[in-house]
């Protein structure tokens, strides 16, 4: 009998499987659209005629608003609902980019970024929205595939942006073709089928007592997201909603009466600002200390990948152009590789998390200490692999340990803590290469071995809160 229940609440109906192929062309054409102005954004800065130093300056704008409104925005994605939230932030980047267009100052350029500084979260509201429809089970293997359609967005993206550069005006056409691209995604998500999916999630939230019964059969995880128990560190919040909004944020209080503008926007401002400090006093630093170690080790590997490979081995740009291409290429396919991976480990995605960090931490050594190019391509194989599939389980367990009511919170809590590392892997990476070109990647290592040191001390401790939660469930 309980498996008849079972089976009835993780039935896929087709309006989910229709939201999830959407949302998977939505990250597609994003980073599509994103990476045809990444590569053009410094030429066209110090066309404008800003020296290095402005340049760098304006370059970190975006990255600083990012820093502070990545937590800001997944939260308040939790309040208002993804739809409302996530067309807001297509809209506004959209904006941006079309200003990035006309951009023929460096003052209209700063403004510009800001529009895109504060409101380029849509891939971290898609993410949470993901979390939202599916299973914990199915999660690693619908992240995965998000993760495989976004990346290869971002391979093709540069192709398309060199070529329209080659032409008079190019990064204007590029802009706006990123703006358009936006534009279209926003209503693509306009266009998402949403109540089929309110009706599935409704419909188990009726049939939260029949979750109860699962539990013998490894099936304790109902869709529905307001069923997960908030103990231990775990992070109490209200129910995440698609589309539905609570009566607050309807314009209507809790007496039935209509509410001010200003009454809705304090009551989101408080329900986003309660919803930050619960993540902020969880017992969840150490997930998001081991998210940065492995950031700053990630993106010291990154930093001086083109330098290095021309003063160790003399390679042409062009040839350390194809190796990252290649190695970008396997990252991509790598997403397809997480859902199998994960039934591999039964879904223990701790052991998971500390072997790929294991990984991860030897492959950067030998990239640091390799004699000749093979061995490079070697561990870039590898590494590519290795780095997509912990930056999926990282995800998983911030909102195993968090619980998906607050997962835009938790998402964009990790995104703050990536953008902090963002800041601070260019600093070590300039330290380090006063001393050698295989001093970023060596500090990597130091950082990715701080990073399984944690994990080997905290992991533990979670099997034991697991443990506690069962033992109360059964």
């Amino acid at each position: 009998m309980n498996d008849q229940k079972c089976s009835a609440l993780f039935q896929k109906p087709r309006g989910r499987t229709r939201i999830i192929q959407c949302i998977y062309v939505v990250g597609f054409m994003d980073l599509f659209g994103v990476s045809m102005i990444i590569p053009l954004l410094s030429h066209h800065v110090k066309a404008l005629g800003a020296s290095p130093t402005v340049a760098g300056i304006v370059g970190a704008t975006y990255g600083i608003l990012q820093l502070f409104s990545s937590t800001i925005v997944g939260s308040w994605s939790d309040v208002v609902g993804r739809r409302y939230s996530l067309l807001t932030c297509l809209l506004l980047s959209a904006l941006g980019y079309g200003l990035l267009g006309m951009s023929t100052s460096i003052a209209l350029f700063v403004l510009a970024r800001i529009p895109v500084g504060l409101f380029k979260h849509s891939l971290s509201i898609c993410r949470a929205l993901l979390s939202d429809l599916v299973s914990e089970s199915e999660r690693p293997l619908v992240m995965g595939h998000f993760n495989a359609a976004s990346s290869v967005g971002f391979i093709l993206g540069p192709v398309v942006g060199g070529y329209l550069t080659e032409h008079e005006g190019g990064f204007y056409t590029s802009s706006f073709t990123c703006a358009i691209i936006f534009i279209t995604n926003a209503g693509l998500v306009w266009m998402i089928p949403w109540s089929e999916t309110l009706i599935h999630l409704n419909g188990n939230h009726s049939r939260n007592d029949a979750t109860k019964g699962c539990h013998d059969n490894n099936c304790s995880k109902s869709v529905c997201n307001g069923s997960h128990a908030s103990s231990h560190g775990r992070v109490s919040a209200a129910e995440p909603d698609l589309d539905v909004k609570a009566p607050e944020t309807r314009g209507v209080d809790s007496g039935g009466s209509k509410a001010s503008p200003l009454q809705r926007a304090w009551r989101q401002l408080s329900s986003v600002g309660s919803k930050i400090h619960m993540v902020a006093s969880s017992d969840m630093w150490d997930l998001f200390l081991m998210r940065l170690l492995m950031a700053l080790a990630i993106m010291l590997y990154h930093s001086n990948f083109s330098l290095a490979m021309e003063e160790r081995f003399s390679l042409k740009p062009k040839v350390t152009g194809y190796l990252i291409s290649y190695s970008s290429t396997l990252g991509a396919l790598a997403g397809f590789l997480v859902g199998p991976v994960t039934q591999l480990y039964g879904n223990n995605m701790p052991a998971l998390l500390l072997h790929s960090t294991i990984l991860t931490c030897l492959l950067i050594l030998l990239y640091a200490a390799a004699p000749s190019v093979s061995q490079v391509l070697l561990t870039s194989t590898f590494f590519a692999i290795s780095t997509t599939i912990g930056r999926t389980c990282i995800t998983d367990l911030e909102l195993h340990r968090g619980g998906v009511q607050a997962s835009g919170t938790l998402i964009g809590a990790g995104q703050s803590v990536t953008a902090i590392g963002r800041v601070l892997a260019p600093l070590l990476s300039g330290l380090a290469q006063e001393f050698s070109p295989c001093g970023p990647p060596s500090v990597g290592v130091i950082l990715a071995l701080a990073a399984v040191g944690l994990m080997l001390i905290r992991i533990p401790k979670w099997d034991r809160r697991g443990m506690a939660k069962e033992s109360r469930t059964d």
